[in-house]
């Protein structure tokens, strides 16, 4: 048994891998920055520290006699102002680090992502040694790509530093990928892009979560581990089946590659220099998550971590659909 740390515990990863950190018998203490954090991490099974990335007095309390830490929290999104993204993501993550340090904790175990490297080009087989993207024209990217390389750089002096990078994180209680599906065809917006026949990556929460408890185990310090559902899947077959779960067919609506990345680019424009509210109808991450192939080589947490998928797709989707019943 060891105490651990967790942040973002409320959101879909963290109450995840607070369950599975409960039932291995770790003491969990994580961060809750409101009364509604507060009771989704008690009911996974954490103690709450009330607290936010931007107040590092939480954070040192809240690390404090734990041995491991995650950090999972970020700001996540399509679109949304640059001040916000940099503050959670960077300057939170910067905190959490220094936190760590001054609480002697042993271990951080980061939670990225694959679109540290997206800028608008397809990810083709790709693995850890291609390089961070923070110069990415997407807010979420850029920033998630600064932060990632903040925890690589702190690796040593005492703290160890790993890196986890699932792709396209979906499963029981996902809180954007299923949800957006739907909202856009309840809206009747949905389209898609290019055709959706490129292949990509995905990881079931539950592979996501075992990424993490074997990098805290077994991560290389300074270390940085993809984790998918193994073989990549057609996109489109993958988004059909997924939303079927939920009883909802995919219109089968069609928009070309080239002038969906030029409206996405055009609306971003405009809704960064004109009083516009809301958010552009389309962005470049959204066209880049949908329409450009993104296939993961996990190699290197196959040989270094012992990394293997416990949840299939199919189980996944089971999962989903006895849940909407």
């Amino acid at each position: 048994m060891s105490t651990v740390f967790v942040t973002g515990g409320s959101g879909f990863i963290g109450r995840h891998l607070i369950r599975r950190l409960v039932d291995e018998r770790h003491v969990v203490f994580a961060l809750a920055r409101s009364k509604r954090a507060e009771e989704a991490v008690s009911e996974a099974g954490a103690q709450p520290v009330p607290g936010a990335l931007g107040d590092l007095d939480s954070l040192k309390e809240a690390a404090s006699h734990c041995e491991v830490a995650f950090h999972a929290a970020a700001q996540v999104g399509e679109w949304g102002a640059r001040w916000r993204f940099d503050q959670v993501n960077v300057r939170g993550t910067a905190n959490v680090i220094e936190a760590c340090r001054a609480a002697g904790v042993r271990r951080l175990v980061h939670v990225s992502t694959e679109a540290v490297l997206l800028a608008g080009e397809p990810l083709v087989n790709v693995d850890e040694t291609a390089p961070l993207r923070p110069d990415s024209k997407s807010v979420y990217c850029s920033t998630k790509a600064k932060a990632e390389q903040l925890v690589r750089d702190a690796n040593g002096d005492g703290l160890e530093t790993v890196v986890v990078r699932p792709r396209f994180v979906w499963g029981l209680g996902d809180t954007t990928v299923l949800p957006s599906f739907l909202k856009t065809v309840e809206a009747g917006r949905f389209a898609w892009i290019g055709g959706g026949t490129h292949l990509t990556s995905t990881t079931h929460v539950d592979n996501a979560v075992e990424g993490l408890m074997l990098a805290a185990e077994r991560g290389v310090p300074g270390g940085v581990y993809f984790v998918t559902d193994g073989d990549p899947v057609v996109f489109r077959d993958f988004v059909t089946e997924l939303v079927a779960t939920q009883r909802v067919e995919l219109p089968d609506r069609s928009v070309p590659l080239g002038p969906a990345k030029r409206g996405a680019a055009l609306g971003e424009t405009l809704w960064r220099y004109l009083p516009l509210r809301g958010s552009p109808p389309l962005t470049r991450m959204a066209v880049w998550v949908s329409a450009l192939e993104t296939t993961i080589d996990i190699s290197r947490a196959r040989a270094e971590l012992g990394y293997e998928p416990v949840r299939t797709r199919d189980e996944g989707f089971d999962e989903l659909f006895i849940a909407a019943e």
